[in-house]
């Protein structure tokens, strides 16, 4: 349900897949196939994949297999959706949304390697953030908060002034665990209870506020 609200921050931490780009046609083909290779009901492993990194995903779903195994899956995975673009879209909102922030502090926080998320912003017309904290950047897949964390430090701004926009479990998750305020978008947010959620971007209005902060209009 989408709920009316305005948050002061000082800094946006922004998601790709689910947040700015719908990438779910993609997603689903790639990882539908990869569990059909390996004997796994489809649906199941797509309620996983959301938000984590390949191998952070791959290790839940394959307990049992070695770490080594999952590294090199994953990057034949991400080979793989780096050269699928079909169905990549903006999420609505998200072109007006980036284009508001031209003096804003913001990031990019993506469980996406920089091809990937390189190709994806490039697919559906977006621009990338001078700032961006991809999978090269950090030890641990979202839920851990490193990315968001790292996103915060390198914009000079403490965690507790920053506002996470998230689409997915693992996301909310980091977010909330480093101790910021999440926005979810789209249908799966919900189910995570962020502090808000919105259908789309086109829900979040940006306006400035005092000492190089802003207010976001949530709904």
């Amino acid at each position: 349900m989408t709920a009316t609200a305005v948050l002061t921050a000082r800094a946006l931490l922004l998601d790709m897949d689910g947040t700015l780009v719908n990438s779910d046609a993609v997603v689903e083909r790639i990882w539908r196939r990869w569990a059909d290779r390996h004997g796994l009901d489809g649906d199941e492993v797509l309620k996983v994949v959301h938000g984590r990194q390949g191998h952070a995903s791959m290790a839940v779903l394959l307990p049992n297999r070695s770490k080594e195994q999952n590294l090199a899956d994953n990057a034949r995975m991400l080979a793989e959706e780096t050269a699928d673009m079909d169905g990549v879209v903006p999420v609505p909102g998200a072109p007006e949304f980036l284009a508001s922030l031209l003096g804003v502090a913001h990031a990019l926080v993506t469980s996406a390697d920089v091809g990937l998320s390189t190709a994806r912003m490039a697919a559906a017309g977006l621009p990338l953030p001078d700032v961006r904290i991809t999978a090269e950047s950090v030890g641990a897949s979202k839920p851990d908060p490193e990315g968001f964390l790292k996103g915060a430090a390198e914009l000079g701004v403490a965690p507790a002034d920053c506002v996470v926009f998230e689409d997915s479990g693992a996301g909310i998750a980091a977010g909330r665990a480093a101790g910021m305020r999440v926005v979810g978008v789209g249908p799966r947010a919900g189910f995570h209870r962020p502090d808000v959620v919105v259908r789309d971007l086109t829900q979040v209005r940006v306006e400035p506020a005092e000492s190089g902060a802003v207010r976001l209009h949530i709904g």
